[in-house]
C-alpha cells in the first residue's frame, strides 16, 4: 500500500494519544524502497520537555527526526505536533497527503538544526536569521532585524552581525544556524547531531547554546546526539535506539547510569569508557 493507504488504515486504532504532547509518534513504520529502517515507534514528547535520542550509528535516529519534520514521509502511522496530523489532512474518515506548499507551511512550526550548517553563504549572519521570517512567515523587516540581532546576541555573536559564513568557525555558523531556527518561533526544536561536523574544540560552545534554549527558553527540543555528557545534564528523558526500533526509555540517570536492556548496557559501555 502507500504511505497513504497505510496511514489512513491505521488511523482511528492507534493507541490514544495524550492530550498534552507536543509531538505524538504513534505506530510509525518508515520503509526506503522495500527495506524497513523503522520499527512501531510509539514516542510522546511533551511541551517544554528535552528528549535526547541516542544509539548506534544507523539506528533510524536522524530518520526519525526528519520525519518528525516531514523531511521524509512515514509509511505507516502518524505524527501530529501541538495536535495537528503532520503531512496530512483528514475528511471524512480518509487521510490524504497534503500539497507539497501545504507541507512546507506546516513544516514552520518545527525549527530544524542539522549536522551541517546550510548557511547561505552570500548572505551575512544578520541576513541568514532574518531571510526567512521576513519572506516566508511576512515579518516586517525591522521587527525581523530587532529579533535577529537578539537571537545572536543570545547565542554569543553579538560582534558577528555582518560576517559572512565563511569569516565564522564551525562552531559560529552552527550557532547561527540555531539563532535561525529559533527565529521563526517553531513550536518544537529539532537538532540531528548538530556537532559531529565541529573541531572537538568548538563543540563546547554549541551545547552551552543548547543548554540554554533547553532552560530559559521554555521550548520542546528533540535532540539526536552522541554526546551523553549533553544528555546527562540536559535531557528530561533518554531514547535509546538500535535498528530502528526504540528498546528503552527513561530519565538520563535511569537510561545512562542504570539501563535494564543488555543491548543498552553494551553501547553504553562502549561510548562510555
Amino acid at each position: 500500500m502507500s504511505a497513504i493507504q497505510n496511514a489512513t488504515a491505521n488511523e482511528g486504532t492507534e493507541k490514544p494519544m495524550s492530550t498534552t504532547a507536543m509531538v505524538s509518534i504513534r505506530e510509525v513504520d518508515k520503509f526506503f524502497g522495500d527495506t524497513q529502517v523503522l520499527f512501531d515507534i510509539n514516542l510522546e514528547v511533551q511541551a517544554g520537555e528535552t528528549v535526547c535520542l541516542i544509539g548506534p550509528s544507523g539506528s533510524g535516529k536522524s530518520t526519525l527526526l526528519r520525519c518528525v519534520n516531514h523531511l521524509e514521509k512515514i509509511t505507516r502511522g502518524s505524527i501530529r505536533v501541538d495536535g495537528d496530523l503532520l503531512g496530512y489532512r483528514a475528511h471524512r474518515g480518509k487521510l490524504y497527503e497534503l500539497r507539497e506548499r501545504e507541507a512546507a507551511q506546516q513544516r514552520l512550526v518545527t525549527g530544524m538544526v542539522f549536522q551541517q550548517f546550510n548557511l547561505f553563504q552570500h548572505m551575512t549572519a544578520l541576513e541568514n536569521v532574518t531571510f526567512a521570517a521576513v519572506k516566508v512567515k511576512g515579518v516586517a523587516k525591522a521587527d525581523a532585524i530587532a529579533r535577529g540581532k537578539s537571537l545572536l546576541t543570545r547565542v554569543g555573536l553579538e560582534g558577528k552581525f555582518n560576517s559572512y559564513p565563511a569569516q565564522l568557525s564551525g562552531g559560529q555558523q552552527q550557532r547561527v544556524a540555531i539563532a535561525r531556527a529559533m527565529a521563526m518561533d517553531p513550536k518544537v526544536m529539532l537538532f540531528d547531531e548538530p556537532t559531529s561536523a565541529l573541531d572537538p574544540e568548538l563543540v563546547g560552545e554549541v551545547l552551552a547554546v543548547m543548554k540554554d534554549v533547553a532552560e530559559t527558553a521554555g521550548m520542546t527540543l528533540l535532540v539526536v546526539t552522541h554526546e551523553m555528557g549533553f544528555a546527562r545534564e540536559v535531557a528530561d528523558r533518554v531514547v535509546f535506539m538500535d535498528s530502528g526500533r526504540i528498546v528503552e526509555v527513561g530519565t538520563a540517570s535511569q537510561v545512562l547510569d542504570t539501563p535494564t536492556n543488555d543491548r543498552t548496557k553494551a553501547f553504553l559501555s562502549a561510548v562510555l569508557r
